[in-house]
């Protein structure tokens, strides 16, 4: 039986009268790749928000492995191994990327002001273990030809993945993916997919998968929750959500009901909902 790792239980949220999340829960495991999926405004990323803790819910409980994370500031929540690849690029634009991607080992550097403005000893050791780190990343994700490059200048797809390859620079226990290939084409999106699937299998990292691309939620996520006005409405496998009728209704309305979500669609045959 698989680890479970992350519990959300019950997570209400609201602003000013408007529910946002209405007591949803779910549970993640060790090594999974969970999806949650739904309409524009059904609260996805309300749902990550309260997750990294930049949103604190009136209601519920969230525990990573043990810990509860709720009221703890967005770094504290980093600190204990959560990391967010944003759907939004955020990379500083006028450094490399290099420099980008080690910025997210910033959360594991413990030499103190002197040292480090010395640069000597410890201070010395530690830089360069964070630059090894960093290049191993920047291999992994096939970017290497770009790594002295500044971030501002390369193709979209590039920086997506050094927003992605920054993440992963934080060691994170769990990986939060808020739509990774959104503003991306086809080629693009394939090779993303196979990113996010050997993160998964060679790295080892749970993550949770946001994303309006079905034909790729599809294809590599173990699990899915579907959500509507800030309610869970279903969970289970791809094969499972593809065929539940409440989920059809939300998507396409009743009239489509008994037809299902076609899941040979690929993404560049307007799979995007």
């Amino acid at each position: 039986m698989s680890e479970r790792l992350l519990v959300f239980d019950e997570v209400r949220l609201s602003f000013a009268g408007v529910v946002a999340v209405d007591g949803v829960s779910f549970d993640v495991n060790a090594g999974e790749l969970f999806a949650i999926i739904g309409p524009n405004g059904a609260g996805k990323t309300s749902i990550f928000n309260c997750l990294n803790g930049v949103y604190l819910p009136q209601e519920g409980r969230i525990n990573l492995d043990g810990t509860d994370l709720l009221g703890l500031r967005p770094d504290k929540i980093a600190e204990l191994g959560v990391a967010r690849m944003f759907q939004n690029i955020e990379l500083f634009s006028n450094l490399t990327t290099l420099d980008n991607i080690l910025l997210g080992r910033n959360l594991h550097m413990k030499s103190g002001i002197l040292s480090s403005a010395l640069y000597f000893g410890k201070a010395k050791r530690e830089e360069t273990a964070h630059r090894r780190r960093a290049e191993e990343i920047i291999d992994f994700l096939e970017i290497a030809q770009y790594r002295k490059s500044l971030v501002g200048m390369l193709p979209y797809g590039v920086q997506k993945r050094v927003e992605l390859g920054r993440a992963l620079a934080m060691d994170p226990r769990i990986l939060l993916l808020d739509e990774p290939v959104a503003g991306m084409n086809l080629e693009e999106t394939e090779d993303m997919a196979r990113f996010i699937l050997d993160i998964q299998e060679e790295l080892q990292v749970t993550m949770i998968l946001v994303e309006h691309d079905m034909g790729l939620v599809m294809d590599i996520a173990d699990r899915i929750m579907v959500i509507d006005f800030g309610r869970k409405i279903a969970e289970g496998t791809p094969d499972q959500i593809q065929k539940n009728p409440d989920v059809i209704r939300a998507y396409l309305g009743e009239e489509f009901e008994t037809e299902g979500l076609d899941d040979e669609a690929p993404a560049s045959e307007g799979s995007r909902l």
